[in-house]
């Protein structure tokens, strides 16, 4: 992925920021988006159920 990006600089003409037009912030924002959701699942220690034992769980939660 190529990043279009423009540097700010100071008065010294040291970098001391990074301007991205909103196409490559958005590619970005959604890639880490991405990551912290594989994360958050790899890290989910919770039981699984097979279907039958989701299905039967489902049908007594209270529907509101």
């Amino acid at each position: 992925m190529e990043f279009k990006r423009q540097y700010i600089v100071n008065e010294d003409s040291q970098r001391v920021a990074v301007q991205l037009d909103i196409d490559t912030f958005e590619k970005i924002e959604n890639v880490l988006e991405n990551y912290a959701l594989v994360q958050l699942i790899n890290a989910d220690d919770s039981e699984t159920l097979n279907i039958e034992d989701a299905k039967k769980y489902y049908a007594n939660l209270d529907k509101a």
